[in-house]
């Protein structure tokens, strides 16, 4: 029975931890980038694009995230992204990395 309790103890500490570091609230709250419209100076204009834009369809990702892949790995993702296109109006989720 005394073993029980600790387990819900260490639970109870583990998600706590979890969302005191962050969880979907530091997800939410990163700087997300379109990796399809990238400007010459190397930056990534913000993710999406206002009512009317005539913008290509937008693949964002956390900008940490844009910045450690690959230039292929971008434009397959982009690629990808377009070809799934935006059937109904609703935004597309379209994985960032393919499978092998």
């Amino acid at each position: 029975m005394h073993e029980a309790v600790d387990l819900q103890d260490v639970r109870e500490r583990a998600v706590r931890s979890y969302y005191s570091e962050g969880g979907l609230r530091k997800w939410v709250s990163e700087k997300w980038v379109d990796i399809g419209a990238p400007k010459k100076d190397g930056k990534y204009q913000p993710c999406g694009r206002s009512k009317g834009s005539k913008r290509k369809y937008p693949k964002c990702v956390p900008l940490a995230k844009a910045t450690r892949m690959t230039k292929g790995q971008k434009a397959s993702a982009v690629r990808r992204k377009r070809a799934a296109g935006n059937p109904g109006g609703k935004p597309t989720n379209v994985k960032t990395f393919a499978k092998k």
